[in-house]
């Protein structure tokens, strides 16, 4: 939290000091008014006057003031009535009326009390006008000073390429006296480019570990206020707080909701002045001393060209999603504290997780600690890895859904489907389990893993994976007929035909089409009605064909799908090995036969 301004701070308490001063105005006013009062009753009142006594009565707006004949002051409850009034004319008392309290010090206290509500008001206001500059523009940043940071480059895996570029920062915050000898100027603006979860944040505070220097972090949002303003007083005093603990790093996470584009539809006023002093402060950076400053985003087309110029932001590092030895790095580093059973191969557990970030690994690591404590085990196996990956992707598992025999014999066949035209196409990827335990909105699965993370595809993969995803629907309509089949194959059809779009507009693999891209941004854009049939066509023809090579390989090896769905049946969940020992052994049978 922004420590208060001293202003504010001396603001505040000479106003709770006139506050506690009018209230004692107020209650020394209101004894000095009736100190020298005797307080009478009604009754007594009415006798003295009936005796001659009472020289005078006021009649205020809560008590009746009385002046006896020999100087005596009085004050009680009178009420004001015709019958009241005309005994007392008639004893010879003057008579007299005051809405307020009378006297000098009570007329100086109405006065006050009308003007002191205002008079505090308007120096609360002017308080909070004198100080919102500072205290509103107070930076949000969250500082680490070097000896509470314990994060280094060795705690940050799969991403060795962008650690690398960040070491010449490292060496140039640990002696910058070698850099400006060779006249070399070391980037002070770097942009960390990637997917959430990359470790992006991480990567900037290993830098600043590494370099041993103060570590300021702020996000994008902390500087977008509503006030014209406010946002670029945040700016300014970041950059000053850093100037002033230089040698440091400076790191503004999701960046791209401070210097988005400019004269874009949700551009304001408040933004851009925002983004202005941005820049103006970047500019003074390479003059400011040894202040490093790291960006961070996952859009960098959403950030405006003047931040990403030379001078500002020299350096682009793309932060990508690790490849197989990257997450077998990663998994190394979260699987440090972990006491794990001697059948966890960490490097199987990479190839299983292909896409998955950095982010996504260690809560893949944590769920399998998880698994285990919650079985009552203090060590992690292979199995609470797997439990924990078809957890993560597929969610829970549904034991308590309650299938009949009938839809747990249809899934069984539908994914022997899968795993065996998965084993019957050689270019399709080596399946690693099935299993007709739901989970999630699954009622089974089939896993494949890839041997590793492929760059580029070939047709003949593709076209293996849409007959993979065609292989459900085919043995549903092989067992069961094609008045029987389900709605569990939605999944298959969507991923099979946005497969075989992108095959047709993006990557040229349609003779009918050709080389021509309908894909990519303008994908939505013009096209020809004429066109667009035909590109429905080529994806039609194209899951089609995919449709009938499954049923071929089905037809072609009934036993061998039979053998896998009993099997399933009865165990619910095989291994790849299995289902392909199941397969060559009855093919083998078969050809025998």
């Amino acid at each position: 939290m922004p420590q208060l301004p001293k202003p504010l701070i001396v603001s505040a308490i000479a106003i709770v000091a006139l506050l506690l001063g009018w209230l004692a105005f107020a209650a020394w006013s209101d004894f000095a008014e009736r100190k020298d009062e005797t307080l009478a009753t009604y009754s007594e009142m009415m006798a003295m006057a009936e005796r001659g006594e009472i020289a005078s009565v006021t009649f205020g707006a809560d008590l009746a003031h009385a002046e006896a004949k020999d100087g005596t002051r009085y004050r009680a409850v009178m009420p004001v009535t015709d019958d009241v009034l005309k005994e007392l004319r008639e004893r010879k008392v003057a008579l007299s009326f005051d809405d307020g309290p009378g006297g000098l010090v009570p007329q100086t206290m109405t006065v006050f009390e009308k003007l002191a509500p205002v008079i505090i008001v308007a120096l609360m206001i002017g308080a909070l006008v004198m100080c919102s500059g500072q205290f509103l523009g107070t930076s949000r940043a969250t500082r680490i000073r070097p000896q509470d940071s314990h994060t280094v480059f060795a705690d940050v895996a799969g991403v060795d390429e962008a650690k690398e570029e960040l070491r010449e920062t490292v060496e140039f915050l640990r002696d910058p006296r070698r850099f400006a000898m060779a006249g070399a100027r070391v980037p002070k603006g770097l942009l960390l480019v990637g997917p959430p979860g990359t470790g992006k944040t991480m990567l900037a505070k290993a830098a600043a570990g590494e370099a041993g220097v103060p570590f300021f972090a702020a996000s994008g949002s902390d500087f977008v206020e509503m006030f014209v303003g406010l946002g670029a007083a945040r700016v300014r005093n970041l950059f000053r707080t850093a100037r002033a603990a230089a040698p440091c790093i400076l790191f503004i996470d999701e960046i791209d909701a401070l210097a988005g584009k400019r004269g874009e539809a949700n551009s304001h006023s408040e933004r851009e002045q925002t983004l202005n002093q941005l820049l103006v402060e970047l500019d003074g950076v390479v003059e400011a001393g040894d202040v490093i400053l790291i960006g961070a985003t996952n859009r960098a087309e959403m950030l405006d060209p003047a931040v990403l110029r030379p001078g500002r932001f020299d350096r682009h590092i793309h932060v990508g999603l690790p490849d197989v030895a990257g997450r077998e790095a990663i998994l190394g580093v979260h699987v440090r504290g972990l006491a794990l059973s001697t059948d966890v191969c960490v490097r199987t557990v990479a190839r299983g997780t292909p896409g998955f970030s950095g982010a996504e690994l260690s809560n893949l690591t944590n769920e399998a600690a998880l698994s285990a404590a919650r079985n009552g085990r203090t060590t992690v196996t292979m199995g609470d890895f797997e439990a924990a990956k078809d957890r993560v992707l597929l969610g829970s598992e549904r034991r308590s859904l309650a299938l009949t025999d009938h839809e747990r014999r249809l899934t069984a066949f539908h994914e022997a489907g899968h795993a065996l035209v998965s084993i019957r196409c050689p270019e399709a990827d080596p399946i690693h389990k099935a299993t007709i335990i739901p989970r999630g909105r699954a009622l089974g699965m089939v896993v494949r893993l890839p041997e590793g993370d492929r760059v580029s595809v070939s047709r003949a993969k593709l076209r293996a994976d849409i007959a993979v995803a065609m292989a459900g629907r085919a043995a549903e309509e092989l067992i069961f007929g094609a008045d029987a089949v389900t709605n569990g194959a939605e999944a298959d059809f969507r991923f099979a035909t946005d497969l075989a779009r992108r095959m047709v507009t993006a990557w040229g693999m349609s003779d009918a089409i050709g080389f021509v891209s309908h894909g990519g941004k303008d994908a939505d854009g013009p096209r020809s009605e004429r066109t667009a049939w035909r590109i429905d066509e080529e994806v039609r023809r194209i899951t089609d064909e995919g449709m009938e090579h499954a049923r071929a390989v089905l037809r072609t090896d009934r036993a061998a799908l039979d053998a896998i769905a009993e099997t399933l049946l009865e165990r619910e969940t095989l291994s790849g090995a299995e289902l392909v020992a199941l397969a060559e052994v009855r093919t083998a049978t078969t050809v025998a036969a």
